[in-house]
Formats: structure tokens, sequence, C-alpha cells
């Protein structure tokens, strides 16, 4: 099946960090914090979620499942982690209706990022088949879907999701209560949202569904993030 890229919609940015992002011409929006791509991934994605997880619950069998695979910033940065945790066993599963291409994304300078042969593995993920789980590492899989998240089937026992789509003002119907509430079911006990998001219908909703919910010391010029936990 052909891959309808989008890449004629975005253009290369530099963030403050020094690392590249990407600006959606058509959303009028970045699909990183200006103030620093890689440094907003590590901060909300990896310190506040996959670390905070297995720190908390000594789980060393996570599954990840990322709403929003974008340019493949927080796999990269997850695989990073994975090298360093040999011990723990990775499944991750990303979801996204608007590709990118390869060719886009290997010309951003997310090489400077990587660590040990962590971008090779990025580069192979991204040139990967959509839809089939591969083994990237002895201890990571990745699966990436091409298609809407109001139409895939939620996969199971996940353990934090990352919640990684453009901004509700953006991008509206996929911030819906609905959604949340699959992912909600989709969670294993004591399973985690992390999102960059912080408005206060989503807060209020993720209350709403069951959610306990932890206001995180914000990222440079963000009021805070969120980290979002099931515990019934």
């Amino acid at each position: 099946m052909k891959t309808n890229y989008i890449d004629h919609k975005v253009e290369i940015i530099r963030t403050e960090d020094g690392s590249n992002s990407l600006f959606n011409c058509e959303l009028n929006e970045t699909y990183h914090s200006r103030t620093g791509a890689i440094k907003e991934s590590e901060y909300v994605y990896i310190a506040n979620g996959i670390d905070f997880y297995l720190q908390s619950t000594k789980n060393n069998n996570i599954q990840i499942f990322e709403l929003g695979f974008g340019t493949g910033s927080n796999l990269l940065l997850t695989l990073n982690y994975a090298l360093k945790n040999p011990e723990i066993q990775f499944n991750y599963i990303t979801v996204e209706k608007y590709p990118l291409s390869p060719e886009l994304v290997f010309k951003l300078n997310y090489i400077q990022y990587s660590e040990n042969n962590s971008y090779e593995l990025f580069q192979k993920a991204h040139q990967a088949s959509w839809n089939e789980k591969i083994e990237l590492l002895n201890n990571l899989y990745f699966t990436k879907i091409n298609n809407d998240i109001n139409q895939i089937d939620y996969p199971k026992n996940n353990h934090v999701i990352y919640y990684d789509a453009f901004a509700p003002s953006k991008q509206s119907d996929v911030w819906d209560i609905k959604i949340l509430e699959n992912m909600y079911n989709s969670l294993e006990d004591k399973g985690i949202i992390v999102t960059y998001c912080s408005q206060g219908a989503f807060k209020r909703n993720l209350k709403q569904i069951g959610f306990l919910i932890e206001e995180i010391p914000s990222f440079p010029y963000k009021k805070e993030i969120v980290r979002a936990q099931k515990s019934n």
C-alpha cells in the first residue's frame, strides 16, 4: 500500500537547544517546543514518562503506546534508554495518520543526540514497513501504524502512553474524551499517560474518566506538563 507523506506541508526549523524540528505550514504549528525539540522530548516522555514509570513500579517489561509518531524523536530517545537498560523489555507501538518520509526525517540533526548505534536503529524504524512488528533490539520491538486513532484497535496491556499529538487548538478531534476513555481501558493498573499538554478541558476529561492527575513543573515557557495514572 502506498504511503502518502506530507513533506510538502512542513519545513525544517532549528530550536533553541540546537536540535531540529518541523513547522507544519498548514496548521501553523511546530512539532516540538521552539525552546528545544530534543530537550522537550527527553523531559516529557523519557524523564517523566518511562523513567518515572519504571522507577515507581519496578516493572521490567513495558509496553509503550504513542499517539503521534511524527519525526520519531521519542523513539530515538527511547532507543537510547533501552540500550542503557538491556534488562528491561520494551514493546513500542506508535500510530501516525500523517506520516513523514524517511528522506525528510533523515535531514534532521538527530544523529547528534543518538547513543551507541541508536541512530542506525532509528533509521531502520523509519524505513520499515507500516503495520508490521519488527525487532530493533533484543529488548525492543517496534510497530508503527499508519491510520487514524479513531479507526484502530487499541493495543491492550499498555504501561506508558506518549500523548504527542498536535495541540487541542489545532487538532481537537485527537483529544476527544472517547479517545481518552479508550486509552484508559488499554492501560494496565498504574499505567500512565504523559503529555506536554496542560489544557483545562483535557485535564477535566482525564479526571472524569478516573485518572489521577499530576501537574508537573514546567518545561520552559509552558505552565506545566501532565502525567495521568490509571488506578483501580
